[in-house]
């Protein structure tokens, strides 16, 4: 077994190692743990003491010596539910934060500009999009296009499944190459949600890997690149200076 599997569920890369040692041999010292897991004997004692704490592991003494064994596979159901208890009680104490948080940031000054790095925080900009718009609100869309993000299409397909189930509308000018995708994962939003969509492309000579999407008093500009970047503004006059250029490229492009 893969200690990377173990890995996925909260263990470190030598916690999940030792356990997995200990799974094949049975109730046995620190030193032939050590060795078969590849972990330095410093370490093992660490590990085996937070194995324990998670209830995986468990040992008895004889004469002077400790023997470490694992505890029942199905163990590991108990500590996923336990995690999972306390994932519910987190989050709920960032529910209960959220106003407060809320209320300071709006008395604090507001940055005008933000950089964000990486397809997570860029991503996470149209997820907060959705979150402030409500239903029967528009946003707009100057350049949409996938260019070089791995796993982008997959996003905004999903992205555009949660605007159409809070009723959000968008006005978009894509890139040309976008036009008439054959699957469905890469089916621009008028496909998807039509009436809550209009659509025009802008001619080839347009096309890049910047998007920029703006709505209320904020605006998002995305490259999208293999290593996305993203820069939010917050600012009614730029918001305004876009809107000016979305209005004539919407008279000119074709829908």
């Amino acid at each position: 077994m893969d200690p990377g599997q173990l890995s996925e569920i909260g263990l470190t890369e030598g916690e999940a190692k030792v356990y997995l040692t200990m799974v094949r041999l049975g109730q046995t010292k620190t030193g032939a743990i050590a060795s078969e897991a590849g972990v330095s004997s410093s370490k093992v004692y660490k590990i085996l003491d937070r194995l324990e704490q998670k209830g995986l592991a468990g040992h008895v003494t004889r004469g002077k010596v400790k023997y470490f064994s694992a505890l029942p596979a199905r163990r590991l159901l108990d500590y996923m539910d336990e995690k999972a208890e306390e994932l519910a009680e987190k989050r709920r104490l960032v529910e209960e934060l959220l106003p407060t948080l809320e209320a300071e940031k709006n008395t604090a000054q507001k940055p005008e500009a933000a950089v964000y790095e990486g397809f997570k925080a860029v991503t996470n900009l149209f997820r907060g999009m959705l979150d402030e718009l409500r239903k029967g609100e528009t946003y707009y869309v100057i350049g949409a296009g996938y260019g070089d993000t791995p796993n982008l299409r997959e996003f905004f397909y999903g992205h555009h499944k949660r605007r159409s189930a809070k009723g959000i509308r968008v006005k978009m000018l894509a890139n040309f190459d976008e036009k008439n995708k054959p699957n469905e994962t890469a089916k621009l939003p008028k496909l998807v949600t039509p009436k809550l969509s209009e659509i025009r492309y802008l001619p080839q000579y347009l096309i890049t890997n910047m998007e920029i999407v703006f709505y209320k008093n904020k605006a998002i500009i995305a490259l999208w690149t293999t290593e996305p970047k993203g820069f939010l503004i917050e600012s009614g006059e730029a918001v305004k200076s876009f809107e000016k250029y979305f209005n004539a490229f919407w008279k000119t492009a074709k829908s």
